[in-house]
């Protein structure tokens, strides 16, 4: 019977049978099989099978919430009676925004590298490397919005603060004050970052189109930097700029708006030797982000 749960979760943790079964070093017929002995025992089917998968049932659901922690407490357990290695030598497969994981996330796993850990990474959208999470492609992802996947542990990182931002020189030739005036720079058309700021701080929707836009937060700094624009940036990308006068705060406010970052893992792997010394070394120095 614990065999028959263990490929039911796996199955439902993939959201296909296929995936589960590579996951499971099992042939597809027989994830099949066991899945239809377990359906067979309990009286109920567990899954709607369709051309991309399988959909869990509502008896589904209630089975992979009671079973959550008790399987992965009980891999643990057989884990340490087989002696599972340390982290050296694995390869941990990371995923994140660009941004964050150039200025934040990869200096903070130096340590984990020394500790004899080989690191991957990928850098995308949340929606993208959370679906390659759950596909078993990544280990580990930095997301910027809340996983919700069914098998996906997500614990929060980091708050990141927004603040509009301008240079000094660019600034001095125009009236501050009259921020609706300020050629804006943007991540995207739309102005999601600038907008979100906007509405937060002012009440309401930026006045302008942007005059410049690129997908990358980076290019958005330098940009300001050289004095085309303000834009709306994550106080992390712009901390030494605003100490050292390179970038001038417009507005500052004590309630600034801010987005929580997630750490999301597969509830089956996250306390892989490997997976665990990056997840710990993360959570440690995000404090001091």
């Amino acid at each position: 019977m614990l065999d028959l749960l263990h490929t039911f979760l796996a199955v439902y943790r993939a959201g296909t049978l296929t995936r589960a079964a590579e996951s499971l070093g099992l042939s597809q017929p027989t994830v099949t099989a066991q899945l239809r002995g377990l359906e067979s025992r309990i009286g109920q089917p567990l899954f709607v099978r369709g051309a991309r998968g399988v959909t869990p049932t509502a008896a589904a659901d209630d089975l992979a919430r009671r079973l959550d922690g008790p399987m992965d407490a009980l891999a643990g357990v057989v884990g340490g009676l087989l002696g599972t290695p340390g982290p050296a030598g694995r390869t941990l497969h990371l995923g994140g925004p660009a941004e964050l994981m150039t200025a934040r996330v990869l200096p903070s796993l130096a340590g984990t590298v020394e500790a004899g850990v080989s690191i991957r990474v990928r850098l995308g959208l949340a929606g993208d490397l959370l679906a390659e999470l759950s596909d078993g492609r990544l280990d580990l992802v930095v997301s910027a919005v809340r996983p919700r996947r069914a098998g996906i542990h997500a614990e929060p990182l980091y708050d990141e603060e927004f603040t509009l931002v301008a240079a000094p020189l660019f600034l001095s030739a125009r009236d501050r004050a009259d921020v609706h005036e300020l050629p804006l720079l943007a991540y995207a058309e739309e102005l999601p970052i600038v907008r979100r700021w906007w509405r937060h701080v002012l009440g309401g929707p930026p006045p302008r189109r942007a005059v410049l836009v690129v997908a990358d937060l980076r290019a958005l700094r330098a940009a300001a930097v050289a004095g085309i624009g303000a834009t709306v940036l994550p106080r992390y990308l712009v901390a030494d700029d605003l100490t050292d006068g390179t970038l001038t705060e417009i507005l500052p406010t004590d309630d600034p708006p801010i987005n929580t970052l997630y750490l999301a893992t597969r509830a089956a792997t996250r306390d892989e030797p490997h997976i665990a010394r990056a997840r710990a070394a993360l959570l440690s120095q995000a404090r001091l982000w």
